[in-house]
């Protein structure tokens, strides 16, 4: 799959799954044959070595899955980015969104395998009422494990799913050599401020939990510009004014523009990099004056996947090692 990402230059969070009530070990697929074994959030799951109808609910999989072309009988398509090739694959039943999904559409389609997780974490014991027989995969990043191991795992795990081992080990390989350049070009002296723009407004991103960007601070060694307490991973960030960006004076600002993956056609839809050039509060920041405002790319937030991270911080160590 070709996807094309907008990451411009100017200048939740993990989520937490812990193990469902209702989860068990060792639940077994509808279809005979042979099968392989792997261990997600909830223990030890039997999968159909070749599952002839796979559910997917959980972002930070579609592209993997697209990418390795896997076949999907039904989705959280709602959930899809347009840069998604499953987006235009009629043939997919569409799930809807977590809020109101379509879970009883699962039944028809049979499923061996369903890979669930992110928003639709919380739908995992109503699915499997529905379809007992079916194997329920979920592989979110766990409480109090390393981020980045989290979603290498997650990538490591599907390849043994669906034989695509090579290509798993070849993504979590750009993801650590991401890590490695952003890492190693990254000042300790300077301090980094993470934002979530939605609605015209700002939303501070706390270091470590906040949406998105927050794990960021931990898998590279930044440095928060301000720290607050309880620190949530609210999908539209934490309250912040301008003043209080100014008066932290970030060397570097990364943005997450929620919006842009959501309502980027909408008349009130006012992009990320228009909030911040138009805010005088904010224009003599350190990371503004200096052009060191870092925007993740357009689909991320119906993403969040490990090829997110990957770009972005390509795209970040691009940043540092041009100011060095």
């Amino acid at each position: 799959m070709t996807r094309t990402r907008s990451i411009a230059l100017i200048g939740g969070f993990a989520l937490a799954l812990s193990a469902c009530g209702g989860a068990s070990s060792g639940d077994t697929g509808a279809s005979e044959g042979p099968t392989t074994e792997v261990e997600d959030n909830n223990g030890t799951q039997t999968v159909p070595a070749d599952p002839a109808s796979v559910v997917a609910t959980d972002n930070r999989t579609f592209e993997t899955l697209a990418d390795w072309d896997v076949e999907l009988s039904a989705a959280a398509v709602s959930l899809m980015p347009e840069t998604n090739d499953y987006t235009s694959d009629d043939s997919i039943v569409d799930l809807g969104i977590h809020r109101e999904p379509d879970l009883e559409a699962v039944v028809a389609v049979e499923p061996d395998l369903i890979i669930n997780g992110q928003r639709y974490a919380d739908h995992h014991d109503k699915l499997a009422e529905l379809v007992p027989d079916a194997t329920i995969l979920e592989l979110d990043p766990r409480e109090g494990q390393p981020f980045d191991e989290e979603l290498k795992r997650q990538t490591s795990v599907l390849g043994e799913v669906f034989d695509e081992q090579d290509s798993a080990q070849q993504i979590n390989d750009d993801f650590d050599a991401a890590i490695e350049r952003a890492t190693g070009a990254y000042d300790s002296g300077e301090t980094v401020m993470g934002l979530n723009t939605s609605g015209g407004e700002f939303g501070y991103v706390a270091p470590g939990n906040g949406r998105v960007i927050g794990p960021m601070f931990d898998v590279l060694g930044l440095e928060p510009a301000l720290e607050v307490e309880d620190g949530s991973d609210d999908h539209q960030g934490d309250d912040i004014s301008v003043e209080a960006i100014a008066k932290a004076d970030p060397d570097w600002i990364l943005v997450m523009d929620r919006d842009a993956a959501i309502s980027s056609d909408d008349e009130d839809y006012t992009p990320a990099k228009d909030l911040i050039e138009n805010s005088e509060a904010l224009q003599d920041v350190t990371a503004v004056k200096e052009g060191n405002v870092l925007y993740m790319p357009a689909d991320t937030y119906l993403n969040e996947g490990i090829q997110t991270y990957t770009d972005f911080f390509d795209t970040f160590a691009d940043a540092l090692e041009g100011k060095s």
